[in-house]
């Protein structure tokens, strides 16, 4: 199995080092700006012409937007732009080029309709500021030294690493991994180098196949597992606050930038903001490491997991419950597991939006019509079953597995779930037997496919 994953490691750069990647970063921003200044200039004339009535012939030539063509433009007015261009790498500039590439065409297709998501706006310029230091590397010399604990990049030379290099070394060495790229970036106030490596890799199969898991995500319990067991959440941010309130109130009392005067920020409040970036770093790089943690083991163990499709962007909404839910990254866990489950060929499965996992009984498949978040003991009036909340949606969740199909993982909705909009939202009236009944009702559908069906009511 081939797949494409990156190796990241931090690096001990020395000060003339920090000003080449910073001149770098520098160079890429400015070829982004000029390229997409000179894109929305010849839009707007276009615009203004089309309002005289201008035929379509006569308007002013429109320029492409694909890497080729900004290359093209750049390489033609680099001389007069950036007269220093060569004290660069091209690919500085190149990298620049690329990101607003991408930018214009995610545009484009969101404007046409060719892209799903969210509305994505017309790309804007990059401020020496407010912009991430970065800058990535096609060609050219890019390797791991023989001592593994260094690193070369093309017009950089030699960067030491802050640890050692040996796991994407071994791959090299062995011929079962190739460096496609390598991006230089700073982020918390130190810069890393990611490669971006074509892996081959052993496909190994989980410790148990035929396990199927059902996963619950939430606040309280980081993920609730149908076996029983309970992911305590490590609330690593809330662990954070009272070093971070601290460090927020001493940056208040310096000199900080005001855009209205002009003002400069003091070198104070600088070094008050890199302590500030360095906590909050602190916190993403054990809430990122709790992550991966949590998901190798899951998908090393179980051959299904099945997990809630949630309306994360929803959730954020709650004023009281936003910070909890962010901190506890519902959505990078998907994520992980999503691609975990391939590397280990296991299959992940994601229930739909509306499957009523909390208010369905486990055990006779009852579903009640409101359940109130408060209400953390799950009690079925139809059977009797009273059991823990999450534990009973992540038994619900591990009887979606019958219904799934075997061939790959998407929306599963359970058997006669009502996905019609309500006034009062959807909520599913009758459901296919639970997790009790499964091994006696649930049935894998021939050609593994998978069995959809939607009662519509009638009004």
């Amino acid at each position: 199995m081939k797949v494409v994953q990156a190796y990241r490691f931090a690096l001990d750069v020395t000060p003339a080092q920090e000003r080449t990647l910073l001149a770098h970063a520098g160079a890429a921003r400015v070829a982004h700006n000029w390229a997409l200044a000179r894109v929305k200039a010849i839009m707007n004339q276009r615009a203004a012409e089309r309002t005289y009535d201008v035929p379509y012939e006569a308007l002013t030539p429109a320029v492409g937007w694909s890497l080729p063509a900004l290359r093209k433009a750049w390489n033609a007015a680099k001389q007069d732009v950036a007269p220093w261009w060569r004290e660069c790498s091209k690919e500085a500039f190149n990298t620049g080029l690329h990101a607003l590439a991408r930018a214009l065409k995610n545009w484009s297709d969101s404007r046409s309709g060719r892209r799903a998501g969210r509305p994505v706006g017309f790309p804007r310029f990059k401020s020496r500021r407010h912009t991430t230091a970065s800058v990535r590397f096609t060609t050219g010399a890019i390797r791991v030294e023989p001592d593994r604990m260094h690193v070369v990049l093309p017009r950089l030379g030699r960067l030491k690493l802050h640890e050692s290099a040996r796991k994407l070394a071994r791959r090299l060495d062995n011929g079962t991994a190739r460096i496609m790229s390598a991006t230089a970036r700073r982020d918390g106030g130190r810069w890393h180098v990611s490669f971006t490596v074509e892996v081959d890799r052993a496909e190994p199969s989980p410790a148990r196949p035929d396990s199927v898991v059902g996963v619950d995500v939430g606040i309280k319990h980081l993920a609730v597992l149908s076996t029983g067991e309970l992911v305590d959440n490590p609330r690593h941010l809330d662990a954070a606050q009272t070093r971070l309130r601290a460090l927020g109130r001493a940056m208040s009392r310096k000199q900080g930038p005001d855009r209205r005067t002009g003002q400069r920020p003091s070198n104070r409040w600088q070094q008050a903001a890199k302590r500030l970036g360095r906590a909050h770093t602190r916190v993403a790089n054990l809430r990122r490491d709790s992550l991966h943690k949590l998901t190798t083991r899951l998908t090393r163990k179980h051959g299904t997991i099945v997990v809630e499709d949630l309306n994360v962007a929803g959730m954020l909404r709650n004023q009281r419950l936003a910070r909890h839910i962010a901190d506890a990254s519902f959505a990078e866990l998907r994520r992980q597991l999503a691609y975990k489950t391939e590397w280990n060929t296991g299959q992940l499965i994601v229930a739909d939006r509306w499957y009523p996992s909390s208010k369905t009984c486990s055990g006779c498949g009852a579903v009640k019509t409101k359940l109130a978040l408060s209400e953390r003991e799950y009690k079925c009036e139809a059977c009797g079953l009273s059991i823990d909340r999450d534990l009973n949606a992540a038994r619900n969740l591990a009887a979606l597995a019958a219904e799934a199909s075997t061939a790959g993982s998407g929306p599963v909705a359970g058997r006669e779930a009502d996905r019609q909009t309500r006034i009062r939202g959807q909520v599913a009236v009758k459901r296919q037997p639970g997790a009790a009944l499964a091994g006696q009702t649930g049935t894998v559908p021939p050609q593994g496919r998978a069995t959809n069906r939607v009662l519509t009511r009638s009004h």
